[in-house]
């Protein structure tokens, strides 16, 4: 069920949506607010692997399935889910990310592989699925259609830690211009953002106290934050910012030395 709002009557994706601390089920939340029909998923397998482990996830006010976005074969049946569930699809936000902490020595083309199939591959995928089934408003109207899906700071300073991610994380970055423009004869908007640190719950002691005193703020970005740019992009008054890809780091600083 939607609520009434400005997004009332269309139908929002999101992926990623596994844990309450994350970004995804923030977004997930807002678009309902909205007044959008939020088809959501996540994959907790995933987060069992990392150190912040696999966390519960509160009931929400709308169906939160269950994909695993490594297997190909696995985006078309998810839009194909949401096509029967809801009838149209209109929104699709790509939370979903495989983090990778291997470093150039350690990393090796199976960690490699299976980044490029989540982070990068999977959302490609979903880009071509939902230029097929989106039905567009009238050229008279403001563009209904919005993609998003999110990088990193690996423009902004090096990750050497996380080779495999970083790596993908740039993909992303660097395909935004072109996914685009080929989902523009669809009437769908796409951009990318970079939502840099945000407090999603696996910050140690020492790495929160040190990435606070680097924002001005001096506090970390929170899921909301980041929720306050995705709803200004998905209404109709966000139609004309197109194939960006936005750094909303709060002036997060990459280089200073404590």
């Amino acid at each position: 069920m939607s609520t009434a709002g400005p997004l009332s009557g269309r139908v929002a994706l999101v992926t990623g949506v596994s844990r309450d601390a994350g970004i995804a089920a923030a977004l997930a939340q807002r678009l309902h607010d909205l007044g959008a029909i939020v088809d959501a998923t996540g994959w907790p397998a995933h987060d069992a692997e990392m150190p912040w482990g696999r966390q519960t996830l509160s009931p929400m006010p709308f169906s939160v399935g269950r994909h695993d976005l490594e297997q190909a074969e696995t985006v078309s049946s998810l839009v194909d889910e949401v096509i029967d569930r809801q009838g149209q699809l209109d929104i699709v936000i790509a939370a979903h990310a495989r983090s990778s902490l291997q470093s150039l020595s350690e990393v090796d083309a199976a960690e490699l592989d299976r980044c490029w199939a989540v982070n990068v591959r999977s959302i490609v995928l979903l880009a071509q699925q939902f230029a097929q089934v989106h039905q567009p408003a009238p050229t008279a109207s403001p563009p209904t259609g919005r993609m998003l899906w999110f990088t990193s700071g690996q423009l902004l300073a090096p990750m050497d830690g996380e080779i495999a991610y970083a790596v993908s994380k740039g993909a992303l970055h660097q395909m935004t211009a072109s996914i685009n423009r080929a989902l523009a004869a669809s009437r769908i908007v796409a951009n990318c953002i970079n939502p840099g640190p945000v407090d999603t719950g696996y910050a140690t002691t020492g790495m929160d106290h040190d990435v606070r005193q680097r924002f001005p703020d001096q506090r970390w970005g929170t899921p909301d934050d980041i929720a306050n740019l995705v709803e200004f992009l998905v209404r109709d008054s966000g139609a004309w910012i197109r194939g960006q890809v936005i750094d909303a780091e709060g002036g997060f600083d990459r280089i200073r030395r404590l």
